[in-house]
This record gives C-alpha cells, structure tokens and sequence, in this order.
C-alpha cells in the first residue's frame, strides 16, 4: 500500500515526544490530523510530496499539546462573558467596589453574579456589617459570589429574600455579635438555593451556553491544551460540547464528568436523571465517559473529611472531623452501578478520611471482578501514608488540583483550621509517583485564576509559590523533576481519561496535538518555568492558537 505524503512537516526543532522508545527528535510529520512520523529532518524530508507543507522551525522546542485533567470551562467561559470579575485576592473594599461598578451598569433588580472572593477573606465577609455593606454597593439587587473554591458563596439580602433562605438552615453562617442575623456566607449545598433562584430570574440561551463553552476552549488553547476533563456536567453543558464538535467548532478532545450529586453548581439535572443519558451527547472529539461524585467540602470551611480533627472553635467543639456526603454503602453502590453503564468515575476528596472511603470502595469493587472502569482522586490533598501504595495497587489515578502545592491563599486559610504540621503536609506528589501511581495534573480553572499548566508546574517542581507573592516552599520534600512534572499534564492526564491512545504524547498514529514553546523548559533554572510561554498550539493538525505580541 502506498501512503499519501504528509500534510505538513516540521522539520529542525528540538522535540520532547514524552515518548519513552523516542523521548527526542528533530521533525515531525503530520497527514489527515495524525502524526505519521516522528524522527531526523533527513529522514522525514524525503516523505514529502509535491503539496506538503515544509516548516523549518530554527530550534523551536515542541512538545505535545497540553493535558488539564481538572477544569469547569463552560463556567470559565460563562464568567468571561457574562459575568463580574472581582479582583484576584481584592480586600472587602475591593470587593465592594468592583459590586458597586457593576451594579452602575445594570438596571434595577438585575442580578450580580460573579467572583472569586479569597478564601482568607471570610472573616471579611462573614459579618452582618459587611453584608450590609454588599447591599448598600449593589442598591439592593440580588448578589451572589462565589469564592475562590467556588464551594461557597456570599449573598446579598435580597437574594437570600428571593431564594427562601433561612438564618437557621444548615451552612448559613450568622454572626453572633449581632444577634445571630445572617451575614450572607453560604457554605457548599446552602448555597444552592440562590443558585436556583438567579437561573430561574434568567437563564443563559442555548446560543450563550455554547458561546461560553467554546470561550472556554479558546483560552484553554492559548496555554497549549488540546485534551481536558470537565469536572462535573451537566445536560445543558453537554449539548454545548455536543453542538461544538458537531460543526467542527470543539478543538479540544473533551472527557466529561456527570454529576451524581451537586453541591455547589445548581445544575436542574443531576444523578438518575443525567448519569445514564449521556450517551446520546458522544462526538468524535465529546467523551461522555465519567462521573462526578462530590465526596466532601473544602477544608477551609471545615467540609473537607479528615482522620483525626479539626483545631477546636465554637461552633463544632474540640472532636470534629467533618463528614463524607455519602456512606460507604452509598459510594460502593453509585460506583457499582455507573461501572455496569460503562462508567468511570472523579471522586472529590480534600481530606484524608474521604480518600481512605474511595480506595476501600475501589478496593471492593476489584475484588468482586470491575476492572475496567478508571477512578481518579479528584484533589485528593491529604492522604494517609498507608493509602499512598494502595492507588497504585487499585489503579486509581491522582487527580492533582488545583494548584495548592505551594504556598498561596488556599494554604493559608487551611492553616487556621488544621494543625500546622499537617496542614503544610498536603499534596503528596513525590511519595505517590515513587509508589507508581499515575500523577495527573489539573488545573481546577476558574477555581485557579488561569489554566496556566507553566504554573503549576513550576509548582510541582519547586513547591514555590509562581507568583512569588507567598514566600517560602511547601513540603519541598515532595518535589518532582521536570519531566515528571510534564508528564503530569501530558500522557498522565490522557492516561487518567482514558485517551492515552489518541494524545498526550507525539507518537505515530496519534492525533497531532502539539505545543511550540517560547524556550526551552529544560535548559532554564526551575524558578523560572512560570515565565514558559505558548507561542502556537495545533490540535489535530490544525494551528488554534497563535500568540501574537501587542503592538508597540
């Protein structure tokens, strides 16, 4: 048989295949949006033909297209476009601010939807005075922000009005200096009812709804990634990325994640009513092949599951561990039973004692013959050392997201909750990769201001905080080399979604998913890999992202 001449060649780059029979080579050839050929220039020049394209790119450093295996881009791109953007790390009066420039814009009794707010600013937010105060800045409209966890939020007066929420329900935070009124601090599922309540005041199009989905896909290009995992769906989400792939518009490979419970998005359909209908959103590029299961919180708000407690305070006394949203039984059979559907699964966990839950799980379910379904910690940020071995052994994959493997806000607030020798023992990357698990790294963007992998793996190999605005390194113990790091968010993420056949690494007969770089990551010192920059991105042959410098 005689094969047709590439499309396209590039030829004189220097290029990191994460390829373990060819980690290195100088050109690639691509034919009908697959790699056919990885190697020399000498070797790969002789395969064109009179049509293909020939690039030289002068000692370009290439690598394949980047892997988030941890990210909500519908949402990412639904606040782009359509919602407030509070300053990263704003005090409350930056807060108050950015409300009050919004709320000039809107007319009476619009909505204000939008965020982050930090996680160490709730002693900020959670008082009656500051609540007030958000309603004064909005003139008396509805507002809901969401934190940077985006598990909790902060409501104004008239929202918790118009969404029936009650100073009594469970996870509305009061102020007891102030005779236990409402301070609009929603935490995890309280929140939801306000949710509802704005999507019933208006919601988005299905025009807008795959208009904030392709957003999200575009700026997820224009830091190199070409593959990513959705991390909890729902119908409305799906239809978008249906629609997408189905006009050529998805330059992405996308893995979704059905959601089973919902305890922070307020999302109409999730559970029995989403789990076993995904099938009918499946593209060629659209993977319907997860579901997401909220194990627990965050720890900050002392949702997050743990083996041993929490520091005292007031309200939940000096024995509080935090809870697991489902029992045992009930996670072994959601597990169970979407395993039966052809399902894998992300299961959310921050604390320790959630992790243990999903490996006994797990476990279980190898032991009665499930073998093919694939199981992902979604966090996973503290683990017990004796887990640590048992990912491996149960091939369940560690989800590494977001980044809170340096210092940084997320840290710091976990820290006032938590002792300070296990607080700062989070995110064992090292002792996890050392026990061969597969490491795959997310960003959890918007939880994370970009999907920027260049930070966290600075992070990962550093254990620094990229911005330098935290000093210090977090557990420096757990570090990891360059190439782990990359692997980390190339071949480990497509093996963790299932898609290591298809991308994640430039091999022969994969789809042509690739990076060109701005330098070369492994010839500069590591405390610069922050600095790395996307300068074009190409998914299945195709150029989607090229960086072009502002004008002078």
């Amino acid at each position: 048989m005689t094969l047709s001449p590439p499309d396209l060649i590039l030829t004189g780059g220097r290029v990191y295949t994460v390829d373990p029979e060819q980690a290195w080579a100088e050109a690639i050839a691509v034919a009908g949006g697959r790699l056919v050929a990885v190697g020399d220039s000498d070797d790969l020049l002789p395969l064109a033909g009179p049509d293909t394209e020939i690039r030289d790119l002068a000692g370009a450093f290439v690598m394949p297209g980047l892997v988030d295996v941890h990210n909500h881009h519908f949402l990412a791109g639904k606040e782009e476009l359509f919602e407030l953007r509070v300053p990263i790390g704003a005090s409350l009066d930056g807060i108050l601010e950015a409300v009050a420039a919004h709320a000039a814009t809107l007319p009476d009794g619009a909505w204000i939807v939008g965020g982050p707010w930090a996680s160490d600013r709730l002693g900020d937010v959670n008082t009656a005075a500051a609540l007030e105060r958000l309603d004064a800045a909005a003139g008396g409209r509805p507002v809901m922000l969401s934190d940077d966890s985006h598990h909790n939020r902060w409501a104004s007066s008239r929202a918790l009005e118009l969404a029936g929420v009650e100073p009594s329900s469970a996870g509305v935070l009061t102020d007891p200096n102030a005779g236990d009124r409402a301070t609009g601090v929603l935490l995890e599922a309280a929140g939801l009812p306000v949710a509802r309540a704005h999507a019933a005041a208006g919601a988005l199009t299905a025009e807008q709804e795959r208009a904030a989905a392709q957003r999200g896909v575009e700026i997820l290009n224009s830091y190199g990634v070409t593959a990513f995992q959705d991390a909890g769906v729902s119908t409305h989400i799906l239809e978008a990325l249906r629609s997408l792939d189905a006009s050529g518009d998805l330059d992405a490979w996308v893995v979704s994640s059905l959601l089973i419970n919902d305890e922070i998005f307020g999302f109409a359909e999730v559970g029995d009513d989403l789990v076993f209908g995904g099938e009918r959103f499946r593209t060629e590029h659209h993977r319907p092949d997860f579901v997401k299961i909220f194990l627990d919180g965050v720890p900050p708000t002392r949702t997050g599951a743990f083996l041993e407690p929490y520091l005292p305070d007031d309200a939940h006394g000096d024995h509080f561990h935090g809870e697991t949203l489902l029992d045992p039984a009930e996670l072994t059979d959601w597990l169970r039973r979407v395993a039966r559907a052809g399902l894998s699964a992300k299961i959310h966990c921050t604390g320790d004692a959630s992790v243990h839950e999903v490996l006994n799980a797990v476990e279980v379910l190898r032991d009665e013959g499930i073998t093919e379904p694939r199981y992902q910690i979604a966090h996973g940020q503290f683990v017990h050392p004796d887990d640590i071995p048992r990912f491996a052994a149960l091939r369940v994959s560690a989800d590494i997201s977001p980044f809170i493997w340096v210092p940084g806000p997320i840290v710091e607030a976990i820290r006032e909750v938590l002792p300070r020798d296990r607080a700062d023992r989070i995110q064992p990357n090292r002792a996890l990769i050392d026990a061969g698990a597969v490491v795959a790294g997310g960003s959890d963007w918007p939880v994370s201001p970009s999907p920027n992998a260049w930070e966290g793996i600075h992070g990962l190999v550093t254990r620094e905080d990229p911005s330098g605005a935290y000093p210090g390194a977090l557990w420096p113990e757990q570090a990891i080399s360059l190439a782990e790091a990359i692997a980390a968010f190339t071949i480990n993420g497509a093996e963790a979604m299932g898609l290591a056949h298809e991308t994640g690494s430039l091999t022969p007969g994969k789809s042509a998913d690739f990076v060109l770089l701005d330098r070369d990551p492994f010839a500069h010192d590591a405390r610069s890999l922050v600095q790395t920059t996307v300068t074009e991105t190409w998914f299945a042959g195709r150029r989607v992202y090229e960086h072009r410098p502002a004008a002078a």
